[in-house]
């Protein structure tokens, strides 16, 4: 078997940007995995948050084995970008090499569309409320908060999209006395769930103060390892493949944290198709999908998913799986 890596850029439709600032293209890494004439692709978005690089995820994938299996790497990296690509690419390998869709290999249920939500960029509020009504019609809008002016940004949004649900992402730019403030308004407004409010390993606030509505887990969960100490303060967790470290883990996270009694969300990185493509077997059932990474992109891989009437198709089998 070989294993190789490309780096491959996707120009985003437009600047995006969230707290911790903008970007103008989505940076990713290709896995491809080939034995026997038959190939299978992941793709990965290294993630400097969580103190990522392209080099650092490339010298990891490099570091396997030529020959590794879907069960080995589940220890021989750590839940992340690198482990996600790789796994995503065995998982398309023995999809392709069987004849059977991965769906079917990992014993769920046939896929269907998923409604997913469209992300709004940080900007001036009368800019944000522009973006809204643009894309009123969408059933489900994210707004990008975390910055002092976020009421301001808030009730811009609302006038732009009056009918739409709203979902907001504060990228652990809050804190909890300024979370209190405004739990009343996001209900007001007709806001659904917030992520992440607090910054991860800084959150047992979230366990001592009212939680109005719900309140959703996303760096402060990775994988199945995080679930406990989310007790109690976290109402829903958001499973993104470049955290869990692929498939494999998603699908055992999204169990665990039902069974734990939390909602599921799917989000993502901005990615290409290819990188959603697998989350959407994820997302099926889920309370809230996110998977609007190729919807920001200016070109997407060939053949893209297909999005319609606000929502996430499920890959053709010439893309993945």
């Amino acid at each position: 078997m070989s294993l190789s890596v490309t780096r491959d850029r996707f120009r985003l439709a437009e600047v995006f940007t969230i707290a911790r600032g903008s970007r103008t293209e989505a940076q990713v890494l290709t896995v491809r995995v080939t034995r026997e004439g038959v190939q299978g692709q992941g793709e990965c978005v290294p993630y400097a948050r969580y103190d990522e690089t392209l080099d650092s995820v490339e010298a990891q994938i490099a570091g396997l084995p030529e020959d590794i299996n879907r069960h080995d790497l589940q220890d021989a990296l750590p839940a992340g970008a690198a482990r996600n690509a790789v796994d995503c690419a065995l998982w398309d390998w023995q999809s392709k090499s069987t004849g059977a869709p991965v769906w079917q290999l990992a014993g769920l249920p046939k896929p269907k569309p998923c409604v997913t939500a469209f992300t709004l960029s940080l900007d001036a509020p009368d800019k944000m409320q522009v973006a809204a009504a643009k894309h009123a019609e969408r059933p489900l809008l994210k707004i990008k908060l975390g910055t002092p002016d976020d009421m301001a940004r808030l009730e811009a949004v609302r006038r732009g999209a009056p009918k739409a649900r709203i979902i907001v992402d504060a990228n652990e730019g809050w804190t909890a006395e300024v979370y209190a403030e405004l739990a009343p308004h996001l209900l007001r407004l007709g806001v659904q769930m917030v992520e992440q409010p607090l910054p991860a390993g800084a959150d047992d606030m979230l366990a001592e103060i009212e939680r109005p509505l719900p309140v959703c887990a996303d760096e402060s969960c990775h994988d199945r390892a995080s679930l406990p100490a989310l007790a109690g303060k976290y109402d829903m967790v958001n499973i993104k493949l470049d955290k869990t470290g692929g498939l494999t883990e998603a699908l055992a996270l999204r169990d665990a944290a039902r069974e734990a009694g939390y909602a599921v969300m799917v989000g993502c990185m901005v990615g290409s198709s290819l990188a959603m493509a697998p989350a959407v077997l994820v997302a099926q059932g889920a309370e809230i999908v996110d998977l609007d990474g190729p919807l920001l992109l200016a070109e997407d891989r060939d053949p893209p998913l297909g999005y319609e009437t606000g929502a996430v198709q499920p890959a053709a089998p010439e893309l993945w799986g």
